[in-house]
């Protein structure tokens, strides 16, 4: 499990004639990821999901606020190899060895990871199975499809059989096909009493798959329930109509026109 609470990141930036201008990518945001759900985080393009999700995973320090993570027995991790091998992290910007193939790359992690090499090949051929990977394991990276790819980068994330997955955009540009891999790998895993939190763009594929959401908009949340909390608190009927009426209640409070 996952909780953070006041979360608040300020980045500083430099403008013309050299002024430097402070701002809060994410202010104050506090949240929580069970055991055996799916959270999802919605919000435009510069809502300040990335960072949030980067600061849950540890891979970014907050400006203030603070993030527990905490194992199946509700002990609190504070070393950082426990941290990392209790989450597994993709983003738009994961990085493969392009040149290896994908079960080599896998190989090398495990040995990362401290894995003999009976055991890597065990969870290889495992992940395999539960990925389906079969077809195109033994090719070489640079030569998968987009889907592909992003399918041995999620691989990456299970090696090491991790308790929390944070997924930034999973299934962005890919074929139907790939998607659906992924979001069946993310609710088996679900059924397996792991953690998800999951970002995206794709509102029909969040009212599907999410058990909980958390919206956020300008770097603060703006809602927080089930999909269908959400719909029957702004009386919509899908979860676009509802983040579209969440946030021209919030721009009416500030008195912004949409």
């Amino acid at each position: 499990m996952i909780q953070a609470q006041n979360l608040v990141k300020t980045f500083t930036r430099t403008e013309k004639k050299k002024k430097r201008v402070s701002f809060q990518a994410v202010d104050g945001i506090s949240i929580e990821a069970r055991d055996g759900e799916i959270l999802g985080v919605l919000g435009p393009n510069g809502a300040g999901k990335t960072t949030l999700l980067r600061m849950l995973g540890k891979l970014m320090e907050p400006t203030g606020g603070t993030v527990m993570i905490t194992d199946a027995a509700g002990r609190e991790l504070t070393q950082d190899v426990e941290i990392k091998q209790h989450i597994g992290y993709l983003s738009g910007n994961t990085k493969l060895y392009k040149r290896f193939s994908a079960r080599e790359m896998l190989f090398l992690l495990g040995e990362i990871y401290g894995m003999t090499k009976q055991e890597a090949e065990n969870r290889i051929a495992e992940i395999v199975d539960i990925l389906d990977l079969g077809a195109f394991v033994d090719n070489r990276i640079e030569r998968l499809s987009t889907g592909q790819t992003q399918r041995i980068s999620i691989a990456r994330c299970l090696l090491h059989s991790p308790q929390v997955y944070i997924f930034d955009e999973p299934t962005l540009g890919l074929d139907i096909i790939s998607s659906r891999s992924i979001i069946d790998f993310m609710k088996q895993e679900k059924e397996n009493g792991k953690t998800v939190l999951y970002s995206t763009h794709y509102m029909e594929e969040a009212e599907f798959l999410c058990d909980r959401i958390v919206m956020i908009y300008q770097g603060r949340v703006v809602a927080k329930g089930s999909p269908d909390e959400l719909k029957e608190r702004t009386g919509t009927t899908n979860l676009r109509e509802t983040f579209l009426k969440l946030i021209e209640d919030v721009t009416d409070m500030q008195g912004v026109q949409l």
